[in-house]
């Protein structure tokens, strides 16, 4: 038998120590070394190991770039967020919430490259055969070029991939999946480490395209130590609140494109439907004007997305007021709420505030603040703002609206949806006029107030 050596792992940066300490000798976190046993004659890097090859250090000059073999995926939207389509021999990342609809878009992303006549392999660990062959009918997603194989032995798939010889290779999930030659159970920090670290070699040497659906934690990160995202080419998240039909895909890691890119998704009982216009999905439930509401901007990769920001102030006879944003940092929120009371003179300590990104959508565009401002400043003075105004601003600690990134692209997408009038940093540079929209230029929030709040 083979002899077993204990090791010391730390889930967030993936370090090992011979021994357990308090604090990671890596990244110097605090209680996140993790016990676990490992065989001494068997290891991921004896397996489709780089270290096999004959390769010698060259030049920089001297190395050759071939161009990146692209495949679609069958969905515009998702080819966008992989930066123009997946790319051959790629190992993808992909986690979101429990029933979120991740396999659903595994299973349709693997049919219409199968109709495009790439073979794919799709191991399921998480759900009998059965199971994802009545999901994959419901979706209408059955093609005799898609295989489905329910296996968590990592030794097992390896088998099949070698005797298949598959184009792409789907796996449901990561975290379910094991290596015999290590003790530790599936999903802990040492076997989903030297799982990836095999799965990027097999994608690498044998060109067969990865993609691997992962867990996430309760703060939405993906389950596993931080250099599972640092193994692999592309980390994608699937979002949404599981009780409305929106859903997003967004890019947070792409080493063959633009990152922060994101494909929004409808849910509907025969699978997933892409939305072509995001900005209207978002707006389409809106009402005409109301106290608390306001329109912004967000920029998700290159492509402006208007948002609906609602805001509810309300007085309260409770000592501390209580402070609810859904979809928005709840620090910035108070960030706001402090800059309002301080330049403003509006006073909350008696009152409670709550704040929503309609939608579901989570907002980290410093361009909504102003927006977010006027939105909590609506509520609080029970004053509406016209429903054809969008506004863009990030606002300082000093009341001050600062510029925006692509003020342009924000401008023209506005004047595309017919708004009339929009309300802009003054000085944001790049400003150009377009024809029936009146741009409003500020320079503070009290002004931006003053004007909009009539």
């Amino acid at each position: 038998m083979a002899k077993l050596q204990t090791k010391w792992l730390c889930k967030e940066c993936g370090n090992t120590q011979s021994q357990w300490s308090g604090n990671c000798s890596g990244c110097k976190a605090w209680n996140t070394i993790e016990k676990f046993l490992e065989s001494k004659t068997s290891s991921s890097r004896s397996s489709f190991g780089f270290s096999q090859t004959n390769q010698k250090p060259i030049s920089i000059l001297e190395v050759e770039i071939g161009a990146e073999e692209r495949f679609t995926s069958g969905f515009t939207e998702v080819d966008k967020v992989f930066g123009g389509g997946i790319v051959r021999g790629s190992f993808t990342l992909i986690g979101g919430e429990p029933g979120i609809g991740k396999s659903t878009l595994m299973i349709q992303c693997a049919k219409n490259l199968a109709d495009r006549g790439k073979k794919v392999l799709y191991v399921t660990g998480e759900e009998s055969l059965s199971q994802a062959a009545m999901r994959a009918k419901r979706v209408k997603a059955e093609h005799k070029d898609l295989y489905l194989y329910q296996e968590t032995s990592f030794s097992r798939i390896v088998h099949q991939i070698e005797e298949l010889k598959p184009d792409f290779m789907i796996l449901d999930s990561i975290q379910i999946c094991h290596k015999e030659e290590i003790t530790s159970p599936p999903g802990s920090v040492a076997q989903v480490k030297e799982i990836a670290i095999s799965l990027m070699k097999i994608a690498k040497e044998l060109s067969v395209t990865t993609l691997a659906v992962g867990h996430v934690t309760k703060g939405g990160d993906v389950a596993g130590p931080k250099v599972l995202e640092h193994i692999v080419d592309t980390v994608l998240e699937f979002e949404g609140d599981r009780d409305l039909e929106i859903r997003m895909l967004r890019s947070k890691k792409n080493r063959f494109g633009k990152s922060e890119e994101m494909a929004i998704f409808s849910m509907h009982e025969e699978g997933l439907k892409e939305e072509e216009n995001p900005s209207m999905i978002f707006l389409e439930k809106r009402k005409s004007a109301q106290t608390g509401s306001a329109i912004g901007t967000i920029l998700e990769g290159s492509r402006p997305i208007f948002i609906d920001i609602e805001s509810l102030v309300v007085p309260t006879n409770a000592m501390t007021p209580t402070r609810k944003a859904s979809g928005f940092d709840p620090v910035r929120l108070a960030i706001i709420l402090a800059v309002l009371e301080k330049k403003v003179g509006m006073h909350f300590s008696s009152y409670d505030v709550f704040l929503s990104i309609a939608g579901g959508i989570k907002v980290k565009d410093p361009a909504v603040d102003l927006a977010l401002s006027l939105s909590i400043a609506s509520s609080f003075t029970n004053k509406k703002i016209d429903s054809d105004i969008v506004v863009i601003g990030e606002v300082g600690l000093g009341g001050e609206v600062r510029n925006v990134q692509k003020i342009q692209n924000r401008l023209k997408e506005v004047a595309s949806h017919g708004f009339k009038k929009v309300v802009v940093p003054k000085g944001n540079k790049k400003i150009e006029d377009f024809e029936g929209l009146e741009i409003i230029e500020v320079s503070f929030v009290d002004e931006a107030i003053q004007k909009l709040l009539v």
